[in-house]
């Protein structure tokens, strides 16, 4: 997928998610993702890409726009901006929010090394196209967003929560 994160590796599972709901016994109202880091900025491309799949997603830690993360990263794998700025666009969970049609919580930590201008701009994306979506700032945790007297059970209870009460459990 060199030069095209964002695209063929969120094609590929949207696609593997599409055949598996193939199948009778599959509850297509109810398809969730989650991920944190890159596996956050993936969850933020299905939704807003395959809004037709996902119906619920939790962005942790997501990198939202390609041209705005560490270069030691995102240049290993996607080449130079300069040569390559549009797969780097088109790649950015940031330039495709006007396909959230799912319930979404963004969740990001203020001393995150993916910098939390990536929320902000996301959020005033979301904001702009009217998305509704739940959002939770962790103050000068990191990446890990685990600094903090209480900080794991806070979080790991703010998304159990999410997904229980926007993908409800049990047999349908």
């Amino acid at each position: 997928i060199y030069r095209k994160i964002g695209s063929i590796n969120i094609r590929d599972m949207a696609l593997g998610a599409k055949k598996i709901l193939e199948r009778s016994y599959m509850d297509k109202n109810r398809v969730a993702v989650w991920g944190w880091s890159g596996g956050g900025s993936s969850t933020l491309n299905l939704l807003f890409n395959y809004p037709e799949i996902f119906k619920t997603g939790i962005a942790i830690a997501a990198v939202a726009n390609q041209l705005n993360y560490d270069n030691i990263y995102q240049e290993r794998y996607m080449g130079l901006p300069q040569e390559n700025r549009e797969d780097f666009v088109k790649g950015s969970p940031i330039n495709n929010v006007k396909g959230l049609q799912g319930k979404l919580l963004y969740i990001h930590g203020t001393g995150d090394n993916v910098h939390y201008d990536n929320a902000e701009m996301l959020l005033n994306e979301l904001i702009k196209y009217n998305k509704q979506f739940e959002f939770m700032a962790y103050p000068n945790r990191t990446h890990s967003i685990s600094e903090g007297v209480g900080t794991s059970i806070h979080l790991s209870t703010l998304y159990t929560n999410f997904i229980r009460k926007n993908c409800e459990p049990g047999a349908k």
